[in-house]
């Protein structure tokens, strides 16, 4: 006869740490859960039973998003007003670092109407300062070149012109290049200029534009026609 084999009895496994951890989470979730919930019904049934306290803080709060909105629309009113009385004379813009003459040149083009003006200068440029695009849809790539000394520093020569031309359009897109300087621009910079249909703002011209309160479309010449109409043209 075979003896029969006892019947093996098998391990019960213990949970192991993993689990427990996981199971200590949920059981610490579902804590938190059944306090936060019976906290908001706490807080249910008293506004309920207080129901004056909840107008109040939405009377505060209707007020003081009223106030806040009103507060944003005198700033962009004084805004609007500070940007229209812009004015920059040339001692001001002498003694100021070329990067902000750069921002001065940017702030004037906002104060003309160019809301998206922007300051671009700086290592990689490509020729373009400030950027900007006025109410007729032209698109304006400025050049800015300060001199410490003014009238009496070294003067914008043809290659800072041509640095304009090589880029101004191909690369940024200009329908107006305009290089700006509280300097002199030489003669055969100025010529070369109007053979490239590039635009040059020289001291004279600056003080002008700066000082006054024409855009600068009208302050200079043979500038291109409008992209678009609006209610400027």
């Amino acid at each position: 006869m075979t003896r029969r084999r006892p019947p093996v009895r098998r391990r019960t496994r213990r949970p192991g740490r993993r689990q427990r951890q996981r199971d200590a989470q949920l059981l610490v979730f579902a804590v938190v859960a059944a306090a936060g919930i019976g906290l908001v019904v706490m807080v249910v049934n008293w506004l309920l039973a207080h129901w004056w306290v909840l107008v109040v803080v939405l009377v505060l709060a209707g007020l003081a998003g009223a106030g806040w909105l009103s507060s944003r629309r005198q700033s962009a009113r004084w805004e609007a007003v500070r940007a229209q009385g812009l004015r920059y004379g040339l001692p001001q813009l002498d003694v100021l670092h070329h990067t902000r003459f750069e921002d001065a040149v940017r702030h004037l083009m906002h104060r003309d109407g160019c809301r998206d003006a922007q300051r671009v200068g700086g290592r990689g440029d490509l020729g373009a300062d400030v950027k900007a695009t006025d109410p007729y849809g032209r698109r304006w790539v400025i050049q800015c070149k300060h001199r410490r000394n003014g009238a009496q520093g070294s003067p914008v020569g043809t290659p800072d012109l041509q640095v304009l031309n090589g880029t101004a359009r191909q690369v940024h897109g200009a329908d107006v290049a305009v290089i700006v300087t509280n300097g002199r621009v030489t003669a055969p910079a100025v010529t070369f200029a109007k053979q490239q249909r590039l635009h040059v703002v020289d001291r004279r011209t600056l003080a002008v534009w700066a000082s006054g309160s024409r855009p600068l479309w009208e302050v200079l010449r043979a500038v291109p026609p409008p992209r678009r109409p609006t209610s400027l043209s």
